[in-house]
């Protein structure tokens, strides 16, 4: 089976369930385990994604309002590594390519039908359910239950260690302008780590919030982790938070309780490493624990 996958996360579930060598594409943004790199990129983004966050929110609008998509696919390479499967996503047009795109696009191969896979985790659950789709069409069913066995008893490892008593108020910062906070398995997942995460939308799509909002919340722990940002990006545009009226004046600065994370890697994508992500979250609320094995590059305070 010769294998594309237009998704970071499930491209992280095809390597984790041992199909790694089956690859023959992937997205621009399937960058994790090593190596793939060397994989033809078959998906570029129409924006620039190196630009802060405020112009990339601008051009992402404008694509969408003229009812453009923010991804193009390159048909002509997708035909020549001429994959029996495609994996693709029906969840977020700004996450990765849609599935009408992608189907639009396998209909053109000349060659035998292609099966294209969508995957739309809004959930904890929904995301281990997308681990046992994509085993299931690889057909090892059980090796898929396996992986997802493994990542419930470290999250079980990590809700564990959690300090018992009053849970701390945790805010992952989604995106800075417009202001978004992590909904769909983020609250889960805070959950696991000790803490809890009341704004946003549990289950569900992230949508802007107020800073009145966040003010009245009064975070205790604050992990800014923007959509498809590493650190480095989160801290150029830190200033934007720390503008805010009233930013240092949160529990959470005041504490210095305030950090940047790799959202790219540990907070966006639906596979394997959010095991890492409760963990980092229960780093930033209580300290690195033994248990914990995610890099310790992962996680960086904010001066205060």
């Amino acid at each position: 089976m010769r294998i594309v996958s237009l998704l970071p996360s499930a491209t992280e579930i095809v390597c984790a369930l041992g199909f790694r060598e089956r690859l023959v594409g992937r997205s621009h943004e399937c960058d994790f385990p090593s190596g793939l790199l060397a994989l033809p990129a078959l998906t570029a983004p129409k924006m620039n994604p190196g630009a802060g966050t405020e112009a990339i929110d601008r051009d992402v609008r404008r694509l969408v309002e003229q009812g453009l998509s923010v991804y193009r696919i390159d048909t002509a390479a997708l035909e020549r590594v001429q994959p029996d499967l495609v994996l693709t996503q029906d969840q977020c047009e700004v996450c990765a390519v849609s599935l009408g795109e992608v189907t639009a696009a396998v209909s053109g191969l000349a060659r035998r039908p292609v099966e294209v896979v969508s995957l739309s985790p809004l959930s904890l659950p929904a995301v281990f359910e997308s681990v046992l789709t994509v085993a299931r069409t690889l057909g090892v069913e059980e090796r898929g239950r396996e992986l997802v066995g493994q990542m419930k008893s470290r999250l079980a490892s990590t809700a564990a260690a959690a300090p018992p008593g009053r849970r701390p108020r945790v805010v992952h910062v989604e995106w800075m302008a417009p202001l978004m906070v992590g909904g769909h398995w983020i609250h889960e997942l805070v959950e696991a780590a000790g803490g809890e995460h009341r704004l946003g939308v549990r289950n569900g799509i992230n949508r802007p919030v107020l800073w009145d909002e966040v003010r009245a919340y009064d975070p205790e722990v604050v992990v800014i982790a923007p959509c498809g940002f590493k650190i480095a990006q989160g801290e150029r545009d830190l200033p934007l938070l720390e503008r805010l009226p009233g930013w240092t004046e949160t529990a959470a600065a005041r504490a210095g309780r305030v950090f940047l994370s790799d959202g790219n890697a540990f907070f966006n994508r639906p596979g394997p490493r959010l095991v890492h992500t409760a963990e980092i979250v229960q780093a930033a609320a209580f300290g690195r624990q033994a248990h914990h094995r995610f890099p310790p590059e992962a996680l960086k305070p904010v001066p205060a």
